[in-house]
């Protein structure tokens, strides 16, 4: 395989899990999602839970307020940092992989082997199917699939000075409205 890791960096609802999920079941590889919140999780001695309120999900609460006091020092956002950017190393250098997130695009940007992959899609595809996957909420599906996107792109931007779901910053970009989750799946998985 040229590329041994593969990332994939996703608008909420896209689909993008499922298709780095799968991409990695074809190809045999693992694949790391909520697997990398377990492994962050006992390095920091932080609960899970609180590594994903912290994380790439919630930028209006905790980190909002850790990124208004950023002079006073490092703080447990910049921690977890540290042990995410350090895991996600070691992931990528271990082996061929699929890597969901967490600025996985960003972390290993300077690998050569390294396929950087965003997923998107309009928001009447994502509102329906976070719907399908994640049912009703008192929250409407485009208000969610606002916020969410919103949270990940200012976590991204904070964290790597780098425009979140810009083209350029990946070697291709699919939209998985238009393709299909199966059509994604292929494509990434033949390069």
């Amino acid at each position: 395989m040229k590329n041994r890791v593969i990332t994939i960096s996703r608008e909420f609802g896209s689909g993008g899990r499922t298709i780095g999920k799968r991409v990695a079941e074809k190809l045999g590889i693992p694949c790391y999602d909520n697997e990398l919140l377990k492994k962050i999780a006992e390095k920091s001695g932080f609960q899970e839970s609180y590594i994903r309120d912290v994380g790439e999900y919630a930028f209006g609460g905790f980190l909002s307020n850790a990124f208004s006091h950023r002079g006073s020092g490092p703080n447990n956002a910049d921690y977890l940092w540290k042990i995410q950017y350090k895991l996600i190393s070691e992931l990528a250098e271990k082996g061929p992989c699929v890597i969901v997130g967490r600025c996985a695009d960003y972390i290993l940007k300077d690998k050569a082997d390294c396929l950087k992959v965003f997923i998107h899609a309009d928001v009447a595809f994502r509102a329906e199917r976070i719907v399908k996957v994640y049912g009703q909420r008192e929250q409407s599906p485009e208000q969610r699939i606002r916020d969410k996107d919103k949270r990940r792109a200012a976590y991204h931007r904070f964290y790597t000075d780098m425009k979140w779901g810009h083209a350029q910053n990946y070697d291709l970009t699919l939209n998985s409205g238009t393709l299909g989750v199966d059509q994604c799946i292929e494509i990434i998985r033949s390069l």
